[in-house]
């Protein structure tokens, strides 16, 4: 079910309730009062007509004129229960036994629902009677018995009645009336309650249509309509389009990462490829089939090179952390200036300062860290200049820096250099055997230690390298 339809539906649900309960309170409210006014009038009449009464030796009772009301009947009966006087005999009222109503009182004349309201007005002091309800072939009359006591022995009742036809018919059609509204109320609730929904939704269809359109024609560069007013529904525009930026960035960076592999990949493979043809073709003497073999071998490392620093990077991507154990920097400094004397080509190597410093990290990736570096610098450094190698530590961290006395790099390419496959050699002619992911690995392994790289360089001054590593508690 569409969400629009859920809406309508929700709120026509809240205001049925809110209009059940209205028409409720409503109807008990106006029914109660008219039925409680008309027993209001019958007390009233009983009570004149009590107070009217005339005693004379023929009959110890006699009614008062003039007593009667247009709705209101009096009757006077005696102690055995006849009917000793009615003031409107023209009314053809029913005939009550009082001795009965007495005996058995009937409730409210009003229905249950009306007797879920309070009470209009305070209630009257009820004299020493009781209300009945009788039907004949009219409809509903309401009655009130009175007895009239003389002396020591009760001489008759005053009986006062009113018909209810009248009120019930009127009644009725109230509620009638009042179901039909509620049910218009409803209706119209319901059909508001749907157009205000869609009006409410409509940026979301809007967002929809774009997000659908994005996904079939795959342009992320499309941002979804920020609505006017800048409620939730804005601010989730706001935040699609963000996302949609940073999907748009990811895709970027990975077709550009994926024609650099395959361009880095093909070279390699081409050059193997070229030498063994080679061999294939031609019978070729035996000290050039040592040259191209040579020559498959060096392309073959450098292959394997690439698909490890690619299998590294993958790692990154893919958010797996390293495992973080208690090591020795100044043991692993030591480890990777033997492993990296094998690269260096006249170049002198040295220490300065060393400290003894411990972090919590990954001995291996660690190495490979400053492997990656003191290779850098190894390569951009001339035969006769100089890579130093330090460690330092403060009261929180520990520093290791490598320094070098190479070309340095400029301004403009400093700030691409942790760019993968970015070099700063257009022509990559300084480092034929290079991946161009040596320092986007670095600052990986850096980040899972929680530490940071920095470069600082100029053209024909060298260039520093700087890592800080949190020391081990």
């Amino acid at each position: 079910m569409a969400l629009r339809i859920r809406l309508a539906l929700w709120y026509s649900a809240l205001f049925a309730v809110i209009l059940v309960a209205f028409s409720l309170l409503t109807y008990a409210l106006h029914v109660r009062g008219h039925y409680e006014e008309r027993d209001r009038a019958l007390l009233a009449s009983a009570a004149h007509a009590a107070a009217d009464l005339h005693f004379t030796t023929d009959r110890p009772l006699h009614l008062g004129a003039g007593l009667g009301e247009l709705e209101i009947d009096l009757q006077l009966y005696d102690a055995t229960g006849r009917m000793r006087e009615d003031t409107h005999p023209e009314v053809a009222a029913p005939q009550i036994e009082p001795r009965t109503v007495l005996a058995a009182p009937a409730g409210p004349a009003y229905d249950a629902i009306a007797g879920l309201a309070p009470a209009m007005s305070p209630p009257h002091a009820l004299l020493d009677g009781a209300f009945g309800l009788t039907d004949d072939a009219t409809g509903r009359w309401r009655v009130f018995v009175l007895p009239i006591p003389t002396n020591e022995a009760a001489q008759g009742y005053v009986v006062v009645l009113s018909p209810l036809v009248q009120l019930d018919a009127t009644m009725r059609l109230f509620r009638s009336t009042l179901l039909g509204l509620a049910v218009v109320w409803l209706l119209v609730a319901l059909g508001s309650s749907y157009v205000i929904a869609g009006h409410a939704l409509r940026p979301v269809d809007r967002m929809v249509q774009t997000a659908q359109t994005i996904s079939q024609e795959r342009d992320l560069s499309r941002r979804v309509p920020i609505p006017p007013h800048h409620d939730e529904l804005g601010r989730l525009a706001e935040t699609l389009n963000t996302m949609l930026a940073s999907l748009e960035t990811v895709a970027r960076v990975q077709q550009r990462f994926v024609a650099d592999a395959s361009h880095e990949l093909r070279a390699p493979l081409t050059a193997i490829q070229g030498n063994l043809e080679l061999l294939r073709m031609h019978a070729l003497p035996a000290v050039e089939c040592a040259e191209v073999l040579a020559e498959v071998e060096r392309e073959a490392v450098r292959l394997g090179r690439l698909v490890a620093d690619l299998l590294a990077l993958a790692r990154a991507d893919s958010g797996i952390t390293l495992a973080r154990r208690p090591v020795d920097l100044d043991r692993v400094l030591l480890d990777t200036l033997c492993a990296a004397q094998p690269l260096a080509h006249g170049q002198t190597l040295a220490v300065e300062p060393f400290e003894p410093a411990q972090t919590l990290g990954d001995a291996d990736r660690l190495r490979q860290l400053l492997l990656i570096l003191l290779d850098n610098a190894l390569k951009y450094t001339p035969s006769d200049g100089s890579v130093t190698l330090g460690l330092r530590r403060d009261a929180a961290q520990a520093e290791i820096t490598v320094q070098d006395t190479g070309v340095g790099i400029s301004a403009a390419d400093l700030v691409h250099v942790f760019e993968r496959f970015y070099r700063a050699d257009p022509a990559r002619g300084r480092d034929p055997g290079g991946t161009g992911l040596g320092l986007s690995i670095a600052r990986w392994i850096v980040e899972q230690h929680g530490g940071t790289l920095t470069l600082t360089s100029e053209p024909g001054a060298g260039t520093l390298a700087t890592v800080r590593l949190l020391l081990a508690t």
